[in-house]
């Protein structure tokens, strides 16, 4: 829908929105009215450089041919039913899934936290029908992130701040450890530890990748205490780090990895993947959903999956992060540039302001996000070029000289 078309100015839709909507975000003073590629245009038609696709999610870029016709096409036949009759995306997108990722089983939800809320309930599920009714604890990462559902929100390792703050106590049954600090990890497990969760690199915790040492050495351990392996994967799968999913570039496989985000190309989608014995805690009626495995979202999903396959975007991925990491290198008053892939963190030291940045950027018509008080992180869509990454690079540059 375009301003145009509905008779009212930007500023009517913004008091629209100031009085009709809770808000909990940070509004950019623009109306994102269209988008292609790798730009979003405003109500204006003026474009804006988009290093953030959506919150890493149009990883084939902004409204990609292929994910929009198969979204047309889709809703032409059937738009929505429950699950309990056969959906040709449904088994087509579960197919194409699993034998990618060399998965055995996968569950649709509708979102990134679902997902991870779906990983933890099996996981403790699991435990508690193999092993007896108190194998449900989890251990996760400090300064994690895995979604703002209770449980998920249980998961994060933030207590006493970030999304935990004002909601009460938190769900039963979770501890943290340092991230990439195995021994931490080893030590906070106790006979009642069913699993460890990890993302395979921190996001919102200013894009921390883990370490071959870390992620291997858990996978060990949990074999070697019978415990599963649960990897987030909601931010950094489908291409986003330079592997098909970040687990790949450690030589592990999950017990259940979660999804989301990319997965949809811009249609709202989440799922869990998990080994055939995992998977078999989750019985008729111990889990379920509306709209996970919505038609509409696994019929864009499997045409995002294979825009992201047949293009080779994991590789495209790959060679912009590492072009666009070494040129970042060069910013003023940089304590370090961290990536894996295309999902570029930039810390600065104390005298720089990561919000400041994110706004300075944003009125050049660049858009990427702040996390803490002197980190800035960039998720573009993995589409960019050298031209692209080299534009990005030239705004951060003037941004960094006024400030």
């Amino acid at each position: 829908m375009k301003l145009k078309d509905t008779g009212l100015t930007a500023q009517d839709i913004k008091d629209k929105v100031s009085k009709y909507m809770i808000e909990t975000y940070e509004r950019f003073d623009f109306i994102a009215e269209t988008a292609k590629d790798q730009y979003i245009y405003d109500e204006k038609g003026e474009p804006y450089l988009d290093f953030y696709a959506g919150i890493a999610v149009n990883s084939a870029g902004n409204c990609n041919e292929k994910v929009v016709s198969a979204v047309i096409d889709q809703v032409k036949d059937i738009m929505h039913t429950f699950n309990y009759p056969y959906t040709i995306p449904q088994a087509l997108l579960a197919e194409k899934i699993c034998t990618t990722i060399g998965m055995d089983k996968i569950f649709y939800q509708n979102s990134g936290t679902e997902a991870n809320e779906a990983m933890i309930k099996m996981a403790r599920k699991y435990g508690i029908e193999k092993y007896g009714p108190n194998k449900y604890h989890i251990v996760t990462a400090k300064m994690g992130f895995h979604g703002r559902t209770f449980g998920a929100m249980s998961a994060t390792g933030q207590p006493g701040n970030g999304c935990q703050v004002g909601f009460g106590p938190m769900t039963y049954g979770f501890s943290y450890a340092p991230y990439n600090n195995l021994e931490a990890f080893k030590n906070a497990c106790t006979e009642n530890t069913i699993a460890i969760m990890v993302e395979p690199v921190q996001g919102e915790g200013g894009v921390h990748p883990a370490t071959k040492e870390f992620m291997q050495g858990l996978r060990k351990f949990c074999d070697e205490k019978g415990m599963l392996l649960l990897i987030d994967e909601v931010q950094t799968g489908w291409c986003r780090t330079g592997a098909v999913m970040s687990f790949m570039n450690y030589g592990i496989k999950p017990d259940i990895v979660s999804m989301a985000k990319a997965l949809g190309g811009g249609m709202p989608i989440g799922a869990i993947c998990a080994s055939a014995e995992v998977a078999k805690a989750f019985t008729a009626g111990s889990h379920g959903t509306t709209f996970g495995g919505h038609p509409v979202s696994c019929a864009a999903a499997l045409a995002e999956v294979n825009e992201l396959l047949d293009r080779d975007l994991a590789g495209n991925a790959k060679k912009m992060g590492d072009y666009f990491a070494a040129k970042l290198e060069k910013l003023p008053h940089v304590k370090e540039v961290r990536h894996q892939g295309l999902l570029v963190g930039v810390e600065f030291d104390d005298s720089v302001n990561g919000v400041e940045v994110k706004h300075k950027c944003l009125e050049k018509h660049l858009l990427i996000t702040a996390i803490g008080a002197h980190t800035i992180r960039m998720i573009p869509p993995l589409i960019i070029t050298e031209e692209d990454c080299d534009k990005a690079f030239s705004i951060l540059s003037e941004v960094m000289q006024e400030l």
